[in-house]
């Protein structure tokens, strides 16, 4: 009898693709945002890592986050995408990272239960 392991759609790993004016969360990694109202971004710029958390609507209407910390995330069924050309401009400047034409770079990122956010890895790049 064969062993067979049947394959999952699933992707296993949680990655980010950054562009030189979004990221993009693969299917995966972007479960997390799935009922997010905006998201806070943020760098790390010592670990080189950046930093996603979802906010509820309830967040945002208590006052707990300042309007320009408010970043919109577009959540498809098979990816999500935050815009933010000036925050990825700055990434792009602190790892080292050049764009051509619709040229990506992949970084591995995993979900922070303290932190409650996807960290991505500037560290892990794939491919």
């Amino acid at each position: 009898m064969a062993n067979f392991v049947w394959a999952s759609k699933k992707p296993v790993d949680d990655i980010a693709t950054i562009y030189d004016s979004n990221i993009t969360l693969n299917k995966s990694a972007s479960s997390y945002f799935e009922t997010a109202y905006v998201v806070l971004v943020g760098l790390d710029r010592e670990a080189l890592q950046i930093a996603i958390r979802p906010a509820s609507k309830e967040d945002v209407s208590l006052g707990f986050i300042p309007e320009e910390q408010q970043h919109n995330i577009t959540v498809k069924p098979s990816y999500s995408r935050i815009c933010n050309k000036r925050f990825v401009q700055e990434v792009a400047a602190l790892v080292g990272l050049t764009f051509g034409d619709k040229q990506g770079y992949k970084f591995k990122a995993a979900w922070n239960h303290k932190e409650n956010a996807l960290i991505i890895d500037l560290n892990r790049r794939e491919g």
